[in-house]
This record gives structure tokens, C-alpha cells and sequence, in this order.
């Protein structure tokens, strides 16, 4: 059986080698298009992801150093708790990818370390005042 999966996209506006990191990191490629964003497996054709714009809630991107620096970034998917993440060669030429199909103001940075310790601590003194 040898069943290609075929792809959202009629248009294609960047392929590039990327990794998922959805469960087991994977390597393969990434690709942006006019319906969805893809990712194929390089080693296992089975494994694929496929996210639809239309299922898109944010676009989370992970921004160091002023911008410097995108080590991966994430899809918010309607129905999911967990962020669908990945990362590649070239994020920034992604993200404008991206930006053609999401609204800017739905791609967003992911909160430092120091901004998710100060969260939790405040939470937790709300939490003792109740």
C-alpha cells in the first residue's frame, strides 16, 4: 500500500526542512500554503500533521533576544489543549509565510520564564487571600 496523502494546499508559498515537535521530534518538511499548514515526515509518509487555517486560533511564537533568536513556534488548534509545535532552519521566513493566511494580531510571543514564575507566584497569593 503505498497512499500518498494529499495535501490541503492548492498554492504553495514555502517548503522548508523543519521538526516536529509533537510527541517524538521528527524531521521532514514544512510546508505553507493557501488552505493549511503541513508537515511530512521525511522518514515515515504515514506521518504527517496538517492544520487548517481555518482551525487556527494562535500562532505562538518563542522570541529571544529581541528577535534575534525563534528557537519554535506553535499552533494553538480549536479543540486542543496543547500547543502543536515545530521549528526550522529560517522561523522568521515561516512566520511571514503564516502571516499572509492569520491576522498579525493573532500571532503572538510566548511569555519568558520570568513573566510564567511571576504568574504562577501571584496565583498561588490569590489563591491563599480567598
Amino acid at each position: 500500500m503505498n497512499d500518498r496523502v494529499k495535501s490541503l494546499n492548492t498554492e504553495v508559498n514555502l517548503v522548508t526542512a523543519g521538526t516536529s515537535h509533537v510527541g517524538m521530534n521528527s524531521y521532514g518538511k514544512i510546508m505553507v500554503g493557501d488552505h493549511a499548514f503541513e508537515f511530512y515526515d521525511d522518514r515515515n509518509p504515514n506521518n504527517y500533521i496538517q492544520i487548517p487555517w481555518e482551525e487556527v486560533q494562535l500562532v505562538i511564537a518563542s522570541v529571544y533576544f529581541k528577535g534575534k533568536w525563534i528557537p519554535r513556534y506553535g499552533f494553538q488548534v480549536k479543540g486542543h489543549k496543547s500547543l502543536l509545535n515545530f521549528s526550522s532552519k529560517d522561523p522568521k521566513k515561516v512566520l511571514r509565510a503564516i502571516r499572509v493566511y492569520i491576522e498579525p494580531n493573532r500571532i503572538v510571543r510566548s511569555l519568558t520564564f520570568f513573566q510564567v514564575i511571576k504568574r504562577g507566584l501571584t496565583s498561588m497569593f490569590a489563591k491563599k487571600q480567598k
